[in-house]
């Protein structure tokens, strides 16, 4: 499985009008999950997150609130921000339009935000060109690889330690298949960026 670790340049200047990183002058990050709310990851991340007193963005599919809103509500209820990514976790790429806006609204009603994170980072420039009328899209700067069972819970530590910087919107998944790598890299992930001075901002 091949994915890029830190967003590519060219990707970056292919679609400028979404948000791949943040100011890079301040030494801050931000870290987002994508796919939640699971009961068996997403109350683990919340717990490690209040440890350390770190506010974060979840991207939540609105099947999984409908599933476990009490989980949704902790979310909120521990002041981290949400943001939309669809209700049926759809590609982008081989879903209409109007179907895709469509499973966004769906989402939008649970969420209520004003963010969007295309599944799989993969949207068309028509799905964009809308959304940007009412959503700020929300990319990455550095990808975790939580979610790729061909790696190991260290390998996803170093991949976010090594590649993140000032600004770096970093992503990590609570989902069942990321569980065992995102439960071990991200409580060593934020020893270390509290160790190098970084403070955590949501999106």
């Amino acid at each position: 499985m091949w994915y890029p670790i830190k967003s590519p340049i060219w990707l970056r200047i292919l679609y400028p009008q979404l948000l791949w990183h943040k100011n890079r002058d301040k030494k801050t990050l931000f870290l987002t999950f994508d796919d939640g709310p699971i009961p068996d990851v997403t109350p683990a991340i919340l717990k490690i997150l209040k440890k350390h007193k770190i506010k974060a963005t979840f991207f939540c599919v609105g099947e999984n609130i409908y599933k476990h809103p009490d989980i949704f509500e902790q979310i909120l209820s521990d002041g981290h921000s949400v943001g939309n990514h669809t209700y049926h976790h759809l590609k982008g790429w081989k879903t209409t339009k109007i179907d895709y806006l469509n499973d966004i609204e769906r989402c939008q009603k649970l969420t209520k935000s004003n963010l969007f994170r295309p599944p799989y980072a993969r949207g068309t420039r028509a799905q964009y060109s809308e959304l940007k009328k009412t959503y700020e899209i929300v990319m990455w700067d550095v990808m975790s690889g939580d979610f790729d069972t061909s790696i190991s819970p260290e390998q996803c530590l170093q991949n976010v330690v090594k590649h993140s910087t000032n600004g770096s919107i970093i992503v990590f998944h609570d989902n069942i298949k990321a569980k065992s790598r995102v439960l071990y890299a991200l409580p060593k992930a934020i020893e270390h960026w509290i160790e190098k001075g970084y403070d955590f901002e949501t999106l």
